[in-house]
């Protein structure tokens, strides 16, 4: 079975590299000096795309929700006014796309509503992305695959029977679904990596991860599993202000992460036993001519 589906240039699956997303997210703070740092240290690093996120808060924000007050880098303000703040339009988003094609990097987004996604489909993106609060709007997930794009689930908060009617509607020949544990960091003992192994057993389309833990070895234990793409959001400093900032990856890290996931793919192999050239030499010293 064929586990590939084609994102921009690339050929995301079975028998790929790993494709690997860096999530910028509103990790911005409203920022766009931000923004272009850390498109930067991802092209540095050798990501092969930078993420971000888009909501209509009127659409978004729970009624419950609007009115709470919380501190935020414009002050005191209702988590409202705050979701308004914090969202790019389209003079912001003008400038991510061009960055983005000066440095020759690939952007994408996660769209949590028809406007946010009707929106950020007019980039022209390689794909969209859902995130996993939005894995059972059935309405919604209609959209994403009325635009023909491929397209990228997060699986967090989820239960087996959801993610099946989810697929139901999306179709597998141009879906990738990631494991996901949807907590901000997530605590070791949640991430259930073998799930992975489960998602491959089960639907026929390639399986990636997206992860919100500290540290590095987790998410790169993922790519012995099979994973075809590896997602973990970034940070210029985790102590910055922000829901995500702590379980986000910073420039450092992220150069290190890249590097550890190449490794392992190389050392992976193919799994077909032989003897390589660097042991023929070894035969010729070590192993004896003749049974002793």
């Amino acid at each position: 079975m064929t586990r590939e589906i084609k994102i921009g240039d690339r050929y995301v699956g079975d028998g790929h590299p790993v494709y690997i997303v860096a999530e910028i997210g509103i990790n911005h703070n409203g920022d766009l000096n931000i923004v272009k740092r850390l498109v930067q240290a991802a092209k540095d690093a050798g990501c092969d795309a930078v993420k971000f996120q888009k909501r209509t808060p009127e659409a978004c924000v729970p009624l419950a929700q609007r009115d709470r007050m919380r501190e935020t880098p414009w002050g005191y303000i209702g988590y409202m006014e705050y979701r308004k703040k914090i969202e790019f339009g389209k003079a912001e988003f003008d400038e991510i796309d061009r960055g983005c094609k000066e440095l020759d990097i690939t952007w994408f987004a996660s769209s949590w509503d028809k406007s946010s996604l009707e929106f950020i489909d007019g980039y022209n993106p390689p794909c969209h992305k859902i995130p996993s609060a939005m894995l059972t709007n059935t309405s919604l997930l209609k959209h994403f695959r009325d635009t023909g794009r491929p397209l990228v689930l997060s699986t967090g908060m989820s239960m087996m029977e959801e993610i099946r009617r989810a697929v139901a509607i999306l179709g597998t020949d141009n879906l990738v679904l990631l494991h996901c544990t949807s907590s901000y960091p997530c605590p070791l003992e949640d991430l259930n990596l073998r799930m992975i192994t489960t998602l491959r057993e089960v639907f026929p389309c390639p399986i990636g991860y997206s992860g919100h833990e500290v540290g590095l070895p987790s998410t790169v234990a993922t790519v012995p599993l099979g994973v075809c793409m590896i997602e973990r959001h970034i940070t210029l400093d985790r102590a910055m202000w922000g829901s995500d900032q702590s379980a986000s990856v910073e420039p450092g890290g992220l150069v290190r992460l890249v590097r550890y996931i190449r490794v392992v793919e190389l050392a992976l192999g193919d799994g077909v036993k032989r003897v390589t050239s660097t042991e023929k030499e070894m035969i010729q010293r070590l192993r004896p001519l003749s049974d002793v």
